[in-house]
């Protein structure tokens, strides 16, 4: 994905923000043909660095254009893990955004990259999804990771260790716009 592409999806998602909290005008996408294919897409939202809010499609089944307003507004009013994002808040917020490759299975866990593959772990009805940064954002190693999945999906933390565990993995083109400030101020 092109940098200008990254800026403009960053700048629609703080934007559309921004109409909803301020009122000011709902953002548009210019008629880049990238916008119409469907990927799984995450929108992330950090406030001073700690979390606050992450919701997205594992799968493409919406254009990008439809999904990057859908998930911005998922991330900052309905991730039930906080209270809706306020307006006090918006300025201090950093957007980031994960657009993810199709799924494909893994047969063994430890075939699972860290900091490469994003992984979906699914048991019966039990499932859970860590997008390719968390692990090393928090340290983890292969086996911590695979814990804290097994937990987010209400499992046992060892879990992954059974046969009827199905692990997906896929990758991610992140950015955020503190990469993106930066890169503007090389």
């Amino acid at each position: 994905m092109h940098e200008h592409q990254q800026k403009e999806l960053l700048a629609a998602v703080r934007a559309y923000l921004e109409h909803k909290l301020r009122g000011v005008d709902h953002p548009a996408l210019s008629n880049n043909p990238f916008y119409d294919k469907e990927l799984g897409l995450f929108v992330t939202l950090h406030l001073h660095g700690d979390l606050r809010g992450c919701i997205g499609y594992i799968q493409g089944f919406k254009s990008l254009r439809s999904a990057l307003f859908e998930m911005a507004e998922a991330a900052a009013f309905q991730d039930t893990r906080f209270m809706p994002l306020v307006e006090s808040e918006l300025d201090d917020i950093e957007i980031e955004i994960s657009i993810l490759s199709e799924l494909s299975k893994v047969e063994n866990y430890h075939d699972i990259v860290i900091g490469v593959d994003g992984v979906l772990l699914k048991q019966g009805r039990n499932q859970a999804v860590f997008l390719p940064q968390v692990a090393p954002e928090q340290g983890w190693d292969l086996e911590t990771t695979l814990k804290h999945l097994c937990r987010k999906a209400g499992l046992l933390p060892n879990a992954y260790k059974d046969p009827k565990t199905i692990f997906e993995v896929f990758q991610a083109d992140v950015f955020s716009e503190e990469e993106t400030s930066h890169e503007d101020a090389k």
